[in-house]
This record gives structure tokens, sequence and C-alpha cells, in this order.
């Protein structure tokens, strides 16, 4: 077995770093996140850091990158309070994955890589068209995350919107049948398939 050292990874070239680093952790959801400022314009990032913070109430969490490499979507969610996130199928994924270059802030995403702003009831944030499965937040907290300027963004759900018949009668959600996508780094992308489905564990049971 190969063994890297914190003192091997702090002398790694920075790309390396960051590529093993990021695929350590495993596979993650991948998700665009749409917003828009106080005038209106939109934007469109793509995120693979969202996790469930909990369920009563619903919220979710995701990482913001340090306000000088992306600034746009914490700013965005800091005007209007409120979010849209969407996931990405094979379909659409080169144009998901192009979201991520760096655009000025007076270009929309969604027109430059050519996905669709959808608006559902009164929400001021911008779902995207084309994903089967996506919800609505309204900003909660943001945590600042000293060490490496990050931070912790966490949302309360307000409304989901799926594709039909992916929905179980017990709440759980067949993404594979979508399907959605997962990542590993930054630019390897995967299609998940269930292999078990497991009951809930209790104490010598």
């Amino acid at each position: 077995m190969q063994t890297i050292s914190s003192t091997d990874i702090d002398g790694m070239e920075r790309f390396y770093r960051a590529n093993l680093v990021n695929s350590l952790t495993g596979f993650k959801s991948v998700s665009l996140i749409g917003t828009a400022n106080a005038a209106g314009k939109t934007n469109l990032g793509i995120f693979s850091s969202i996790v469930h913070i909990g369920s009563n109430p619903a919220l979710v969490g995701y990482i913001n990158r340090p306000i000088k490499a992306a600034p746009h979507t914490l700013a965005n969610i800091e005007a209007t309070g409120t979010y849209t996130i969407n996931h990405i199928h094979p379909e659409f994924l080169p144009q998901a994955q192009q979201t991520s270059a760096k655009y000025d802030e007076s270009i929309s995403e969604f027109e430059a890589v050519g996905l669709t702003p959808q608006y559902l009831e009164d929400i001021a944030a911008p779902f995207v068209l084309e994903s089967k499965v996506k919800y609505a937040l309204t900003l909660q907290q943001i945590i600042p995350i000293s060490l490496n300027d990050t931070f912790l963004v966490i949302g309360k759900i307000t409304s989901i919107h799926l594709e039909k018949n992916i929905l179980n009668q017990d709440g759980f959600l067949n993404l594979d049948q979508v399907p959605s996508l997962s990542c590993n780094g930054t630019g390897t992308y995967y299609l998940a398939n269930a292999i078990a489905d497991l009951p809930y564990a209790k104490p010598n049971q």
C-alpha cells in the first residue's frame, strides 16, 4: 500500500494536490446553483460540495470558495436571500461543466453555456429548466471558515420540483432513474446504480 504523508501533500504541485485531495473524499453529488442579483441578473455555477444538514427543518449546505475565486453566487444569495439547486443529467453535462469558467459578473452563465432559466411560483432565483430534480432554498446562515477563507452556506428548502415517477411511497428518490450524476475531482463524472436497499439498522437485528 502506498503511503503519502502531510509533508508530501504540502510539497505537491498545486493542481496535482487539488486532484488528489478532491478525489480522496470519494463520489459526491454535483449540482448547479442558480441565483440572481438584486437587479435580476442571473448567475449559474457548478458545485460538488452540497451536503444534507438536516431534515427537520429541511436544511442543505454547500461550501463557497474564497470570495476572490468565486464571488458571484454568494453575493447574489446575500443580496436576495434565495437560490436554487438543480441536479445535472448526462444530456447537458458539457454545458454544466462550462459554468465553472470564470465569467464576468455582467455575463449570465445561462446565456453563455446555453441552459434555460426557469422561474417557478414567486421564487426570485432561476431554476434550470433542463434539470429534472431541483429545489429552492432561503438563506439561513453563512459560516466563515477561517482555515481557508471559504464559507459554509446553509439554506432551508422551500419547494421541491421533481420529474414524475421517481418519488417512492416512503419518500425515497430513485435518482438513478433520471439519472442524476455524481462526480469525483473537478471534471470526472459518474452514473450511479442502486445495488441494495437495506433496512434501517437497529441493535441486535
